[in-house]
């Protein structure tokens, strides 16, 4: 099977980004180093999504984009090639099934947690601020990106309730407007180019990167059989 991958980096600093599996990505200090790790990520989510794996996985790098931001911490700007294209209604619809899956799912991840404010991660700071450590962090990070991401195509919603019922609304407010299957890119903030098609990657992408942290955290704070691995990540 081809894994269709775009390659974004700072320098050294890679993400890579697999075009045909939607949200599934890895990064590492070399393009190399996350070209490694992709097969392993993509079986990973092929079994999260209850598809079968293939025999074997052919990478090829189909877009490329050099980035000022801090890669190493996941920063990203990218729009996808692809990302420019219309959306049929059933392409829609397996794309909003699966980011609803995914935040059901790390919605589940959260609740399993036993002690939400009990973290043995360190310290860190990012690009964005301090890295969240607890579960609580964790989940009300990926949780408040839902009204930042729906606002940059021009989707007015919030973050009341759980993650999914405030991506459940969002999607409910871009489906009450006309054409929105058109695709039509925003240019968002920070000059940063939106698609629906990105929104639906972006999230998630997004819920994978801090599912896959608030899982480790869990592990090393709780013990390995302590939570669910609910996204089948191979850690």
């Amino acid at each position: 099977m081809k894994i269709r991958c775009i390659w974004e980096h700072n320098g050294n600093d890679s993400i890579l980004y697999a075009e045909n599996f939607i949200g599934a990505f890895t990064r590492g200090s070399s393009k190399d180093l996350a070209i490694q790790k992709m097969p392993v990520e993509i079986k990973s989510y092929l079994m999260w999504k209850g598809s079968l794996i293939p025999d074997s996985f052919e990478i090829e790098i189909v877009q490329e984009k050099q980035s000022n931001l801090t890669i190493s911490d996941a920063d990203s700007d990218v729009l996808f090639d692809e990302e420019r294209k219309e959306l049929s209604s059933f392409e829609y619809a397996d794309l909003k099934a699966l980011a609803l899956k995914s935040a059901q799912d790390f919605l589940t991840l959260y609740q399993s947690i036993p002690d939400k404010d009990k973290s043995r991660v360190p310290v860190r700071t990012t690009f964005y601020g301090q890295i969240p450590r607890t579960a609580f962090e964790m989940y009300l990070h990926t949780k408040n990106v839902n009204d930042y991401y729906f606002g940059e195509i021009g989707v007015s919603t919030n973050n009341e309730g759980s993650i999914l019922e405030c991506r459940e609304r969002g999607f409910a407010v871009l489906e009450s407007q006309p054409d929105f299957l058109k695709n039509a890119v925003c240019l968002g903030s920070y000059n940063e180019e939106w698609s629906l098609r990105k929104v639906l990657r972006r999230f998630i992408w997004h819920d994978r990167i801090h599912a896959k942290a608030m899982y480790r955290m869990a592990v090393k704070t709780f013990g390995s059989h302590a939570v669910p691995n609910v996204f089948l990540f191979d850690i």
